[in-house]
């Protein structure tokens, strides 16, 4: 749509930012929250408590990433036969682990862990930097992805309609799942205790410790939120290999992503770049650093190419308007500016750090870093692409009027 809306450069360096938040599991790093889960799972089952043995060694989070991420490429491989089951299952986990997190304040009171809760308590957070970031990652990283509905537009009766129809109903229930859950956690978690990578897996070993039997729902429902995890980086990884296939069937990208495998008819070297790209960026990510500031970095990054897509659509109404068939509406281009105003925000925002870090510069520079290289490689992918065009052209001056965009 962008290339449509705006410009082809613009189509181009989006589709790359694209699979670029793919490499990063748009905001939810795969490696490390699974790493995170995968290490309380072994600490509430473990006799030798807290694992250390395993979980502190430093090849621990490098490999259970690896792992985590080299699965979820063979099932992607394999195609929707396998990966359907495995969304299946982790769909079921999380409305499962969803539903105990809603127990849990009743839990604690009746633990006597906590002696309130009001779930929806409000209050006017001060006007800071850091809360302003927290405004950003809520509403751009936990309440956004609405447009991922138009991909199955094709198989809805009366999409224009329905999805919109599916927005408005599906909204409030999302934003009271988060305040219900969120409440749970600050309720039951110190706030200065919170994990940021694993919070729900954090707030059920508080909840459920040290109750004999019982406690043996803690590791249960956290080994249903490591599936759950699993299952939801399969369903997001499946739909983003596609983009570049589609990139490269629009042209944007070489026809080499577009082949498919001659057996499951998955696009295979679509699926192997977008794999190898995301275990880069996950072990890149983790070099030097804690398993909080590792995810942070990534969350970091992989959010603000999505957001750099929704700059992108949002602009196009505003500036962009005299491309489209019908003037937008006067509602349309003001849900545009709030839109464009939030992903901006959130972009500028979030290359700085919300944990504590040992140098917040060097965070910095690790997420504009990956943000610089992967445009430059999006510019020279167009570039590399339009010379190709003009290569293929019989006629040199129909080749010399095609547009450069500044090639």
């Amino acid at each position: 749509m962008s290339s449509r809306g705006a410009a082809p450069i613009i189509g181009d360096v989006i589709a790359e930012e694209d699979v670029a938040s793919t490499g990063e599991i748009v905001d939810q790093p795969t490696g490390e929250i699974a790493v995170s889960r995968f290490e309380r799972w072994v600490e509430r089952v473990s006799t030798i408590h807290p694992a250390a043995w395993l979980t502190g060694a430093a090849w621990y989070t490098p490999v259970v990433s690896a792992l985590c991420i080299v699965f979820i490429t063979g099932l992607a491989l394999y195609g929707l036969r396998a990966g359907k089951w495995m969304q299946s299952i982790g769909g079921a986990a999380q409305l499962l682990t969803y539903l105990a997190l809603l127990i849990v304040p009743f839990v604690a009171l009746g633990r006597g862990m906590i002696t309130e809760y009001h779930p929806f308590a409000a209050s006017i957070p001060p006007l800071t930097a850091l809360n302003l970031n927290f405004l950003g990652k809520m509403a751009l990283g936990a309440l956004s992805g609405f447009e991922y509905v138009a991909i199955l537009a094709g198989e809805t009766k009366d999409a224009k309609r329905n999805i919109g129809r599916s927005v408005l109903i599906a909204s409030p229930i999302i934003a009271l799942m988060f305040i219900l859950g969120t409440s749970t956690v600050v309720a039951v978690v110190p706030k200065d205790k919170i994990d940021l990578v694993s919070p729900i897996p954090q707030t059920l070993t508080i909840a459920f410790g040290g109750l004999g039997f019982a406690s043996i729902i803690a590791p249960l429902l956290i080994g249903l939120l490591l599936l759950r995890q699993i299952g939801n980086a399969s369903l997001m990884f499946t739909g983003t290999t596609r983009l570049p296939m589609v990139a490269g069937w629009d042209g944007l990208l070489p026809a080499w992503f577009t082949r498919l495998h001659p057996r499951s008819l998955t696009p295979v070297n679509s699926i192997l770049f977008v794999g190898a790209l995301t275990l880069a960026f996950t072990l890149a990510g983790q070099i030097g650093v804690g398993l909080q500031e590792a995810f942070q970095v990534l969350e970091n990054a992989g959010g603000i190419f999505y957001a750099f897509a929704y700059i992108s659509m949002f602009s196009i109404p505003l500036f962009a308007a005299h491309r489209m068939a019908e003037r937008p509406k006067l509602w349309l281009r003001g849900a545009a500016l709030a839109g464009l105003a939030t992903a901006i925000l959130y972009s500028v925002l979030s290359i700085f750090p919300i944990i504590d870090v040992p140098d917040w510069r060097v965070f910095t520079a690790k997420v504009v870093a990956v943000l610089v290289v992967a445009n430059l490689i999006g510019l020279l992918i167009f570039a590399s692409g339009r010379r190709r065009a003009r290569a293929r052209m019989p006629n040199p001056a129909f080749a010399e009027s095609l547009p450069t965009d500044g090639f």
